[in-house]
């Protein structure tokens, strides 16, 4: 069965859900977007997707194309039409279609809604067992990466230069300290048994799985610093790990080719990842 896409309004088979080439987020990247996991075809953490979508579209200046009742309501109906039991909904807005003009389109231009489905074959990964390799890279991007744009061309070149060099993903460093990974947010855990992650600012993503850790690790009795650290500091941590809506919390155990801890996956991040996914499943609608 082909999967099912909906496109501003209607639902098409993949091979037919179209925008036009003159659409801005084709365009300019003028566009947010949001992902949302499934599992046991429900959806985690959507009301935080809702509200950092309404966020990113108002930081933008970008008119939203649903309510959110709207926008929960067609999740559901990608989820049952593509019998999704355990994946993710992503989501993009854009400013819609308008001729190529570096000035935004006259106002009532309506803007696109596009979303999809992707499954994935279990919770649990290689990746989640044997922890992650880490790469450092300068941080290049935009100043602005609080907002979800879809603006992932260099987070996309510093993944493949992970892989190049043999790793798995890579984290970004500005200033000498870490922001975050390409994809993800990056934490510490101090040889003191501290959690360590960057404060938000515009300098990071707010993450939805991000800010769910922090109330698990709240309930853990887990002390949470939000703090700047470097990669020697990464390297010299009890543990490491990153979380996001497709990773959850997944452990990191080595950065520029220097074991973290034991080189295996540290008992804290194990446990923040069943707490989280215990939790999120539990609140899933």
């Amino acid at each position: 069965m082909p999967r099912i896409v909906y496109v501003n309004g209607a639902y098409h088979p993949e091979a037919e859900a179209k925008v036009s080439v003159f659409d801005r987020g084709f365009l300019f990247a003028d566009a947010v977007y949001e992902v949302t996991a499934v599992i046991g075809g429900r959806l985690l953490d959507f009301p935080g997707h809702c509200a950092r979508l309404r966020r990113s579209l108002a930081e933008l200046d970008l008119p939203s194309p649903a309510t959110d009742d709207e926008i929960l309501a067609i999740h559901r109906e990608l989820v049952a039409r593509n019998a999704l039991d355990l994946g993710h909904v992503y989501l993009t807005v854009t400013r819609g279609e308008a001729d190529r003009d570096f000035a935004y389109p006259k106002a009532g231009t309506a803007p696109s809604l596009v979303m999809f489905t992707q499954a994935r074959a279990s919770i649990e990964t290689p990746e989640a067992e044997r922890g992650l390799r880490i790469a450092s890279v300068p941080d290049l991007r935009w100043g602005r990466r609080d907002i979800k744009t879809v603006q992932l061309l260099y987070p996309s070149m510093a993944k493949m230069q992970a892989k190049r060099q043999g790793k798995d993903d890579a984290w970004f460093v500005e200033n000498g300290e870490v922001t975050e990974g390409t994809s993800n947010n990056a934490y510490i855990v101090t040889r003191e048994g501290t959690i360590r992650t960057r404060a938000l600012g515009h300098d990071i993503l707010h993450g939805i799985t991000r800010a769910a850790l922090m109330r698990v690790a709240g309930e853990l009795d887990l002390r949470v610093e939000e703090k700047p650290f470097t990669v020697a500091e990464a390297q010299g941590a009890r543990e490491a790990f990153i979380t996001s809506a497709g990773a959850f919390v997944t452990p990191v155990v080595e950065i520029d080719g220097a074991a973290i801890g034991d080189g295996r996956p540290g008992p804290i991040a194990r446990r923040l990842r069943a707490a989280y996914l215990e939790t999120a499943i539990a609140r899933a609608i």
